[in-house]
């Protein structure tokens, strides 16, 4: 395959398709930014943040730059210096807290004149290949940092301004009853095919794995499961603080969570979330179990024959999150490779802040095994 991969990403959407979807994500991000009190804004410098104006004019910035700038520096923004403050490939993390961000009315024009162009690409109903694949890159990246709003206004206990809720989980199995399910040993076809629709880069190509007969959980671990794991170590006279989820606090013998800006008493029954690979793996140990395999959470999540659980988070994996065999760049060839350094973990899923159309099994997440900040949980395989 050559660097032109990416043109092979077809069937292409209608653009009637794209534009209700770019519409949707549109309104998504307005209301998100336009919902935000003066003041909060300005946040501490901390790992899993941007400030969130910095966050708004960078999704901006990268739309405007593949699909109206063709991905070339020498094609002139539609605002000053945007490359220079905008561009997260070249400003690092902390010196997000340095610069001089435009005013939110400046950015809010240049919103509305960057998606307007693309709208009316959109309503002119005809597409080049190349069009089509970058109107989606900019789209799902968008779609991408609105979910990561959401985590950020989790971390920063600030309201929620949309009708998703972190605590309306559909329960699709509603009536399953937990268990484990064994499948044989397997050939399975990992990773994504050309002609197919679009797919990121790190899913390039897809091929035949052998899988190795296990038993994975139907179900993610419970926060009631969770619970009995903090009770044992306090039991044994262990401190349960560092494997304590963030966002729980014990009051008496009742535990709360809080979602957004409000604590609310602890679904039992709900898959257990805002937990870190690193307490995931101590979970597991305690209980003699492990975590899954890239690999085979993809099997059980492409299974047509047995029924389980979408606990509707991302679910981490004890996979480094590698490139297969052949991969190559994409056009934005900073999405997948810079992560490609033996630290991430690779998790398979979806939250409910994830469009239907990025829910996919071929869809590869990554994040540090350290992290608990994002929508995330985990199943578990026997041993």
């Amino acid at each position: 395959m050559t660097q032109f991969d990416y043109l092979r990403y077809e069937p292409w959407p209608l653009p009637n398709k794209l534009l209700k979807d770019l519409e949707r994500s549109t309104h998504v991000t307005q209301t998100i930014i336009s919902k935000l009190d003066h003041g909060q804004e300005t946040v501490a410098l901390l790992p899993g943040l941007n400030p969130p104006h910095w966050e708004f004019g960078h999704l901006i910035w990268f739309h405007e730059f593949w699909v109206h700038r063709k991905g070339a520096a020498s094609n002139p923004s539609f605002l000053a210096r945007a490359d220079a403050l905008f561009n997260s490939s070249e400003m690092i993390h902390d010196d997000r807290w340095q610069v001089q961000i435009p005013s939110i009315d400046i950015l809010m024009n240049y919103f509305s004149n960057v998606m307007e162009r693309t709208f009316a690409i959109l309503r002119s109903g005809t597409l080049s290949p190349e069009q089509a694949y970058f109107i989606q890159l900019a789209l799902y990246h968008e779609d991408m940092h609105n979910e990561a709003f959401a985590y950020m206004w989790q971390s920063l206990g600030y309201v929620w301004p949309l009708e998703q809720s972190l605590g309306s989980i559909q329960d699709q199995q509603k009536d399953l009853e937990p268990r484990y399910i064994h499948i044989p040993q397997s050939q399975f076809k990992l990773g994504s095919t050309p002609n197919t629709g679009f797919i990121f880069d790190n899913e390039k190509w897809q091929h035949e794995v052998l899988v190795p007969n296990f038993s994975i959980s139907s179900h993610a671990v419970s926060s009631g499961e969770y619970v009995e794991f903090l009770r044992s170590l306090n039991d044994a006279g262990i401190s349960y603080v560092e494997h304590q989820p963030t966002y729980w606090k014990k009051e008496g013998d009742t535990w709360f969570e809080r979602f957004f800006d409000q604590w609310r008493e602890l679904d039992l029954n709900a898959p257990v979330r805002h937990i870190s690979a690193h307490n995931a793996e101590q979970y597991c140990l305690w209980k003699g179990v492990r975590l899954p395999t890239e690999n085979e959470l993809s099997l059980l999540m492409t299974s047509a024959h047995e029924p389980w659980q979408p606990s509707s988070l991302w679910e981490w994996t004890s996979s480094t999150f590698k490139p297969f065999e052949g991969f190559s760049s994409d056009p934005y060839q900073d999405y997948s490779a810079p992560w490609f350094d033996s630290r991430h973990r690779v998790l398979k899923g979806w939250s409910v802040y994830t469009p239907d159309y990025l829910r996919r099994p071929q869809f590869r997440n990554f994040y540090l095994p350290s992290r608990s900040d994002f929508f995330c949980g985990f199943r578990t395989c026997l041993a």
